[in-house]
Formats: C-alpha cells, sequence, structure tokens
C-alpha cells in the first residue's frame, strides 16, 4: 500500500492522518474490501487525503467505516479506474420509496446525509470547490432530505388519519400538502457545514380530512406531520441526527401553534409582525412540501417584508438587534465567535438586510436571498461604495470559508475560535497559513473592515469626557501623590461630605489585595475609570452617598474590568449610573451584584422608556429563539437577565418621574407575565422530551394552566414581589404518556409545574427569577402541587375556608391553554357569585383579620389601635397596621363575596382599584368612598415602591398619611364594625 505524503504537515496533524489510515486499512481487510486500486490514483489524491483528514476527523472516521465512500470519491481522480464502487448516489426519495418501518427511515436518511457531508467536505477542504458551490450543495442536501422525508411521512399517515383536502371550488377533493418555509442561510441558499435549519409550516386551507372512517382537521393532520417530520430529521439515534430544526422563527414564536394555514399566517404577519421578523422574512423560501401553494404563500407575505415607500426605520431595528447581540456577546464571553462577535458573519448580513428592508419594496434587485450576489447589486447600484462592497465580499469569503472548517473538524454548530494551541494549528494549516498568528492577523484585518463598515450604518454621537486637568486632579488623589490632608482638603472643596470616609475607602480600595493582584491592563482601566468617577460623582447632589455606592460595582468588576472600559468609553453611560446610584440604592445595590446590567446604560432612550407589554414579550422571544431549545442553563440565565434589565429600566423611570404607580406594577406585571410564559414553555419541552405528550389529548394540545394569586394576578407587583402559584390542569385520569418513558398524566402535570418552579426559583450566577409561593393551592402545603380542573372546582365549592374565597377574588390565568382558562374562569365566577350569610361572612373575614394583625401589625402600637400610633416617634406599617392596605384589600373582597351574587360585574377584574371602581358603578360603594379607598391605596403603594428603592420596610412615621388611615378604619367600622373608633392624637400632622 502507498505512503502518505506527511513531509509537509505538522507533526500532530501527520500522527492523526497515520492513525486514521491504518484504521482505514484495517477495516478494509475486516470486511474484504478491496483497496489496492488506490494505489494507482494520482499524487493529488493522496495530497487531498492528508489535507481532508487533516482537517476533519469527522470525515476520517466516515471513511473508515465505510471504505466504500472513500472508494467512491477516489472515482473522481481516475475516470478510467477499475475501481468498484458507485460514485452516483440515489436519490432519498427513491430510497425511502422502498421502506414502511420509521425507525428505518431514520436511519437512511442520517446515513445518507453522512455519505453527502463526506463528499461535500472533501471538496471543501481539498479546495476542489467554491464557496458558493459548497454552501449550494449543503443547501441542496438539506433540501432533498426535507422533502424526502416530509413525502413519506405524509404517505404514510394518510394511511393512518386519512388525505387532508382542498375545499375551494377550483380544487374541491384534491390533497392538500404542507408549505415548509426555509428561513436563514438554508432559505438564501448558503447553509453552512454543521449549521441547524429554521423551518416555519404552513397549509393552505382548513377542513378535515377524507378516506377513512375516522376523520380529523386538516390542522390537527398537520400539527402531527410536522412533529414527525421534525423527529424524522432531529432526533439523536446511534447514527446521530440528520439535521437540527429549530421552529422558533413561526408566528408566536416558542407559543404558537406549529403550524398554520395561510390566512392566519397572513393575519399574523399583517397585524402582529415585528421588525425582527421581517429580518427573517427576507430570506423565506419554500424548500418542501406543495412548492406552487408556497410561492403564493410569499406572495401574500411580501407587502410586510417589502414596504412600497423607501423604509428607514430599518436602521434602527438593526442597531436595536444588534446591540441586544451584541450585549449577550460580552455577557457570554463570545467576542471570538466569527458570527455574533464585533466585525463577524452577522454584521455583513445585517448591512445587506438593512438595504433590503429599506429599498427592497422600489428595487427588485434587492429582494434576491444570496449575500454573494446582494453585495454586488449594492455596488452595481450604488447603495455602497465599490472598495466598501469588496472588503464586505472578501471578509465574508473569508469568514465562511474560516467558519467551514470549523464546523468540519467534528461535525459540529461552532463558530467560536479555538483556545487550545494544538487545535489552533490545524485550523492555520487547513486554511493554508503559516501559523496561527497569520492567521488571526488575516482575520482581525477582515473584522476590522466588516466593524467600520457595519458602525457607518448604526454609528452613535460620542460624548465628552472631562477637561484633562479635572481628570490630572483627581489623578493625584487616586495615585497617592497627595498626603492624607491634602486629599481630605481636595475631597471638601468638592462637597464631600463624609471626606475621610470616602478617603479610607478610596485607600483601602487602592491598597487591596484585589488591586494588587490586577493584571497591567486591567490597572491601567482602573486609574483610568477612578479619575473619571471621581470627576463625573461631584456634580450629584450628595456626591459622598453615591460614591458609596457606586464602589462596590467598582470592587465586584476589578477581575472583570471590561465593564470599567464600558464606562470610560461612554461617560453618559457613566452619567446615568450616577443619577440612579444617587437615588436608590436598591438600584446601587442590584447593579453591583450584576454588573452585566452596565449594558443598559448604554442605550438612554431604552433605559426610560419601558416596553409595553406585546413588544416585552416580543423581545423576551427575539433572545430566546438564539438560545438552543436544549440548552436549559443558557435559557434560565437570559430569562433571568432579560427580567433584571426590565425591572432596572422600570426602576430607573420611577426614580426619574416619567412613571407613575399604576404604570409601574404594570410594567413589574407584565415581565413576570412574559417570563412566566416561556417558563411553562421551557418546561414543556423539557417533560415532552421525555415523557411525549400527556395521553388522552388530541394532537399538541396540552391543558395546564398557571394561576396567579395575590399581587400578581392584582397587577400590583412590587420589585421584591414573590409570586403566588397555583397550578390546574385537564387531562383524563387512566391515561399514560405518549412518549418513551411512560407515566401517568397526573405524575406528568406533577413533573411540569416542578420543572417550573425549579427554573423560577433556582440559584444560577445571575441569581434567581423570583421567589414561588404555592401555599394558596387546594390544601395547601399538605395537598398536590397540581391539581385537575375537577378536582380544584370541588375543592373551591366544598371544602375552602373563606379566607381562600377572600384570595380566589385576586386570581386570574397568567399562562396556558386558552380553553381551560376559560373553564377556570367560569369555575371562579360560580364559587365567588354564591349567596352567602353576610353576618358569617363579616365575622369569619374580622378573625382572618385580627390574626393576620396579631402575627404582623406593629406590637407598640397594637396594630395601629392605641393613641401613640398617630405619634411621629411610632411606627405605622403601611401593609398591616390598621388604616392600612390590607384593610382595603379586605374590605374588597368582603364586599365581592357579598354582593357578586347579585352583581355579576364585580367579578370581572382582579385588581382592586378596578373592583372598586365597578363597587362605585353599581351604588353599593358611595363615590367619596371608593375614591378615598382608591386613592389611599395607591399612596400607600406609592410609598412602598419609594422605601423599596431606598432599601427600607414598608414603614413610616406614625405622624404619616392620617386622613387616609382615619377615612379607611371609619368605611371598616361602617361596613365590618369590629373595632372601636381610634383617637388621632393632638399634635398629630397629616
Amino acid at each position: 500500500m502507498r505512503s502518505l505524503p506527511l513531509n509537509d504537515c505538522p507533526q500532530e496533524i501527520s500522527s492523526l492522518v497515520t492513525f486514521y489510515w491504518e484504521q482505514f486499512v484495517q477495516n478494509c481487510r475486516d470486511n474484504n474490501t478491496t483497496c489496492n486500486d488506490l494505489d494507482r490514483l494520482p499524487d493529488s489524491f493522496w495530497a487531498d487525503l492528508v489535507t481532508v483528514w487533516g482537517g476533519s476527523s469527522y470525515v476520517a472516521q466516515q471513511c473508515c467505516h465505510h471504505p466504500d465512500w472513500l472508494l467512491a470519491l477516489a472515482s473522481e481522480y481516475d475516470p478510467q479506474s477499475q475501481i468498484s464502487s458507485s460514485s452516483v448516489i440515489p436519490t432519498l426519495s427513491s430510497i425511502l420509496a422502498e421502506i414502511d418501518d420509521e425507525n428505518r427511515v431514520m436511519e437512511v436518511v442520517r446515513q445518507f446525509r453522512h455519505r453527502k457531508m463526506v463528499g461535500i467536505i472533501w471538496r471543501d477542504l481539498a479546495n476542489k470547490a467554491t464557496l458558493t458551490e459548497t454552501t449550494s450543495a449543503l443547501t441542496r442536501l438539506a433540501e432533498e432530505c426535507i422533502d424526502g422525508s416530509y413525502h413519506w411521512c405524509y404517505q404514510h399517515f394518510s394511511k393512518q388519519w386519512g388525505t387532508p383536502v382542498w375545499q375551494q371550488p377550483s380544487q374541491q377533493g384534491k390533497p392538500q400538502h404542507m408549505v415548509i418555509l426555509g428561513m436563514g442561510k438554508l432559505g438564501a441558499g448558503e447553509l453552512n457545514l454543521s449549521s441547524d435549519i429554521d423551518l416555519i409550516f404552513a397549509y393552505p386551507q382548513a377542513g378535515q380530512t377524507e378516506g377513512l372512517q375516522k376523520v380529523i382537521s386538516n390542522q390537527e393532520f398537520f400539527v402531527r406531520l410536522g412533529q414527525k417530520l421534525i423527529n424524522v430529521l432531529d432526533a439523536n439515534t446511534k447514527d446521530g441526527f440528520a439535521f437540527r430544526v429549530d421552529m422558533r422563527l413561526r408566528p408566536y414564536g416558542q407559543s404558537g401553534a406549529l403550524v398554520l394555514n395561510f390566512d392566519a399566517m397572513e393575519q399574523y404577519y399583517q397585524d402582529q409582525g415585528r421588525d425582527w421578523e421581517r429580518f427573517a422574512m427576507i430570506k423565506a423560501r419554500v424548500v418542501g412540501g406543495d412548492k406552487k401553494a408556497g410561492e403564493d404563500l410569499l406572495a401574500r407575505l411580501k407587502p410586510f417584508v417589502f414596504r412600497r415607500y423607501v423604509d428607514f426605520s430599518a436602521i434602527n431595528a438593526l442597531r436595536e438587534m444588534k446591540q441586544m447581540i451584541s450585549r449577550e456577546v460580552v455577557r457570554k464571553g463570545r467576542q471570538h465567535n466569527i458570527k455574533l462577535g464585533p466585525g463577524g458573519i452577522r454584521e455583513v448580513e445585517f448591512i445587506v438586510q438593512a438595504f433590503q428592508l429599506i429599498h427592497g419594496g422600489r428595487d427588485p434587485a434587492l429582494q434576491q436571498k444570496s449575500v454573494f450576489k446582494l453585495l454586488k447589486v449594492l455596488a452595481g447600484q450604488g447603495y455602497l461604495p465599490l472598495v466598501a462592497t469588496q472588503e464586505l465580499e472578501r471578509a465574508y469569503q473569508f469568514l465562511r470559508k474560516l467558519e467551514h472548517v470549523l464546523q468540519a473538524w467534528a461535525d459540529q454548530q461552532t463558530q467560536d475560535l479555538p483556545t487550545h494551541k494544538t487545535q489552533q494549528d490545524r485550523l492555520a494549516w487547513s486554511l493554508g497559513f503559516s501559523d496561527w498568528s497569520a492567521l488571526v492577523l488575516a482575520l482581525d484585518t477582515h473584522r476590522k473592515k466588516v466593524s467600520y463598515h457595519f458602525s457607518q450604518m448604526v454609528a452613535e454621537p460620542s460624548e465628552e469626557h472631562a477637561s484633562d486637568e479635572v481628570l490630572s486632579c483627581w489623578q493625584s488623589l487616586w495615585q497617592g501623590q497627595l498626603n492624607e490632608d491634602e486629599a481630605i482638603q481636595q475631597l471638601e472643596t468638592h462637597q464631600f461630605q463624609q471626606p475621610e470616609t470616602i478617603f479610607q475607602h478610596l485607600q483601602q480600595m487602592a491598597n487591596g489585595k484585589a488591586v494588587r493582584m490586577m493584571q497591567r491592563k486591567g490597572r491601567q482601566r482602573l486609574d483610568t475609570f477612578i479619575p473619571m468617577l471621581l470627576a463625573a460623582v461631584v456634580h450629584q447632589s450628595d456626591p459622598s452617598n453615591t460614591l458609596l455606592r457606586v464602589l462596590p460595582l467598582v470592587e465586584r468588576v476589578l477581575r472583570r474590568t471590561a465593564y470599567l472600559l464600558l464606562l470610560i468609553e461612554n461617560p453618559e453611560a457613566l452619567q446615568q449610573l450616577l443619577k440612579l446610584c444617587a437615588a436608590s440604592p436598591w438600584i446601587a445595590d442590584i447593579i453591583a451584584r450584576y454588573p452585566v446590567l452596565l449594558d443598559e446604560f448604554l442605550d438612554v432612550g431604552s433605559l426610560y422608556s419601558p416596553p409595553d407589554k406585546e413588544t416585552l414579550a416580543d423581545e423576551l422571544r427575539q433572545q430566546l429563539a438564539r438560545v438552543p431549545e436544549e440548552d436549559i442553563e443558557l435559557q434560565m440565565e437570559s430569562l433571568r437577565y432579560f427580567r433584571m434589565a426590565h425591572v432596572l429600566r422600570v426602576a430607573a423611570s420611577e426614580v426619574a418621574g416619567t412613571l407613575p404607580l399604576m404604570k409601574v406594577s404594570d410594567y413589574l406585571t407584565w415581565i413576570a407575565e412574559a417570563v412566566l410564559e416561556h417558563v411553562l414553555y421551557i418546561a414543556l419541552h423539557y417533560v415532552q422530551s421525555r415523557y411525549g405528550f400527556p395521553g388522552g389529548v388530541e394532537g399538541d394540545q396540552v391543558e395546564f394552566i398557571v394561576i396567579a394569586y395575590g399581587k400578581l394576578a392584582g397587577i400590583e407587583l412590587s420589585y421584591g414581589s414573590d409570586l403566588d402559584l397555583v397550578f390546574v390542569y385537564n387531562a383524563p385520569h387512566n391515561k399514560a404518556s405518549s412518549g418513551p418513558k411512560e407515566i401517568d398524566n397526573s405524575l406528568y402535570f406533577m413533573r411540569l409545574g416542578q420543572r417550573m418552579i425549579h427554573i423560577l426559583t433556582a440559584q444560577t450566577p445571575s441569581g434567581q427569577l423570583y421567589d414561588v409561593d404555592m401555599r394558596l393551592r387546594p390544601s395547601g402545603a399538605s395537598g398536590l402541587l397540581v391539581s385537575t380542573i375537577n378536582a380544584y372546582a370541588e375543592y373551591q365549592t366544598d371544602k375552602a375556608w373563606t379566607w381562600e374565597h377572600q384570595a380566589l377574588v385576586r386570581a386570574r390565568v397568567v399562562a396556558g391553554s386558552a380553553p381551560l382558562t376559560e373553564q377556570f374562569n367560569r369555575v371562579r365566577a360560580e364559587v365567588l357569585s354564591q349567596a352567602r350569610d353576610q353576618e358569617k361572612l363579616k365575622e369569619e373575614v374580622i378573625s382572618m383579620r385580627n390574626k393576620m394583625r396579631d402575627n404582623l401589625a406593629t406590637k407598640e402600637t397594637s396594630g395601629g389601635r392605641n393613641e401613640t400610633a398617630w405619634l411621629s416617634e411610632a411606627k405605622f406599617n403601611l401593609k398591616h397596621d390598621y388604616g392600612g392596605i390590607v384593610d382595603i384589600e379586605f374590605m374588597v373582597q368582603y364586599m365581592v363575596l357579598a354582593w357578586s351574587h347579585q352583581n355579576s360585574d364585580l367579578l370581572t377584574y382582579t385588581d382592586n382599584i378596578r373592583i372598586l371602581e365597578e363597587l362605585e358603578k353599581a351604588g353599593l360603594l358611595a363615590p367619596e368612598s371608593a375614591n378615598l379607598l382608591r386613592e389611599a391605596y395607591k399612596a400607600y403603594r406609592s410609598a412602598a415602591h419609594r422605601l423599596v428603592l431606598q432599601n427600607q420596610s414598608g414603614v413610616v412615621t406614625g405622624d404619616s398619611f392620617h386622613e387616609y388611615r382615619q377615612g379607611v378604619i371609619a368605611l371598616w367600622q361602617q361596613l365590618l364594625g369590629d373595632t372601636p373608633s381610634p383617637v388621632a392624637h393632638e399634635s398629630g400632622a397629616d
């Protein structure tokens, strides 16, 4: 057997290729495969074999397992050879046509993909195919696997469930097929070597199947078909997977139906489509199913993507998308990712897509998919200078080739540069560079050019620093060039109220171990930042306290000085940080604990403008769409960052005075609702991956709801509120799940609830999402974690205490199944609208209120009942003392329970403000009384919010809120009459 030409490759690669070659020869012998004819092949084959196997262990291993695949490739080098193996591979559809077994189908699809990939990677690494030829071949392979698998599944399922048919007269009775849209690089025809495939499923018309006695709806047929198709392509078997399938770009994302009909698709994009979805839909293309119907669908969606006018809003959308991705790159430490990092593949694609969205409605040449072709259009049509498009094209070619070589190594989806020297050397060698440093130099050159051109589109105005003279003054203090007296004098001159304390803190930091252990670059950044900080903080009204609140953050990031660099390069961000820390120690503490939140200060506009409910949910959907569904840890971190970042925005807006109390609670509630919706999806996906679907349910419908109680239900969340939740489901008792591991439905939903609680409460590097209190479920802490809707209804009707019905007044569904939500609403209405003995109801409400006061109210003033409660030296607990928040809540709950059997409008809302409005409208509460309760409730809650932001408990001095307290007490006596009238102290001021 001929020896391999290994003289010109590094020792590590020589050893690796030799190992694989010996394995290949041995496998040929073991399998009686003749490989002697390889000796007659030209030198180019052997050189290419070393190149390919040296660059791809995946190809080498596949060739060792399947020697005939290498022999087929070898025939391309010598068409006259007598090598017996044919290089012609039958089409996948022709192979699948002979198969009836699903497991065999999955095996064939995977082996087909592996064999094709070996040839594609071989030609790519051996430079026998251009980048465009490689990406086109990969795209065709994906399409063949998608379409072939789809048609097998369609034929297979039609035998079980009948055939979905058209309803419109021109095609009535004809079989109806699904449309499979390829998104992203698949849609653009530029798939990379180991890429996910982003798909969207749709079907033309609603209707039902025909041909069998039992019929199902077209929707159910295509949902089941879509699920099976995903499994055929995506499931990880002994042969690996064919393609990882990502369905999160579909309407409503991961919470949406798997398949929609054309009318629903068009309605969604017309009414709810977002800017990022316009970017995504640019590349949509039919890759499987009914091609003609698919083109009709894309024509209907075209007005959403390409506007008839020049649309410069794409620039703002582009900037926001890039900022979001950039923050994630920094947060995850992925600056060396050649796709998402600065100057990477994504920035080139963003530039092209921005021009498509801005001008594509008027210029059909910009409506094509390929980045390579579009770059030529941008130059030819004068959208960009020729030199810019040439630089971008060369950079894109280089980055995509580098991406392919990275992924060819092990057939893994990665765009991160290796950190191990052996891998770096191998990568450099595969790309033809003399060493790693030469590769990095070329890469950096391309990335800098891409970053420059991208920055021209999304450039933000820069801010000026303090003068050199001012900075020098503070540099002298920080560097220890002033003695203690001089330093304290300088601090006093600049209005620091605690100069000695400030000097001590600065000295302790400068001389501390953490600073002394810093690397040179980090220390340089610190030495630059501290003078900037001191120069900026003097402009605050209380520079001492502000600085003392910010210094813990500085100490926290001493080992991650990229955050200091962020503030150095963005003085406006530093100004906003100081402004908020001066206003709220709570905000300062949050940022010190989670410095990643500093990213939010880069965009002042969004910092003080929290998004509305719809945009909030959409933003979370976008963020999670970029996280692999199997990476639960990363999903949990993304959820935590989302929550922290948006709570910070709300707090910033509140201290800035741009959000009133009611809006603050609205936003905090919306954040929790968005999070819960996605937590349910993640938990459900986790459970389904292990146990399938619950038994006895149709299609992919899982009837499970998350019921919120208390502040979340009442749209009254504060910054530190926990979530009072109850889980309810609807599924047959005697059925088991459909997955590989079957479990009873009750256990299935218990696992789902447990998973949700874990995701919400687990402590990660970013803390926990929320504290969760499940004690309001039927039978409390001793009850089952999840209940069926029937058991829940039975408990509320026959066993629940009055205080549990009080809690039910503030209960609503915040995530889950729409049909089950309607069922819950009916149960709630029936329970709350029962006629009650009002005297007995009063006794039970008063009894529960007294128990709470005894345990939680201010002891020194008997819960606010004695005369001293009104003095300035006394304390008034806003929530629990007499005349406070809980008294108002109990009165509202009492009135709903007492009177809702006569007026069902009292059950419409779950928040106290709107319930009071309904009581007033119904004439059950005098306008002046309703107004007093509303204003007192808002005043108390507003004070409580302010105290939280000052890191203080919900307690004020006894001379506060006299008028509101007396009014609430008077109404309590009027309604419930359990306590003698208190007397305000004569010296008490309101």
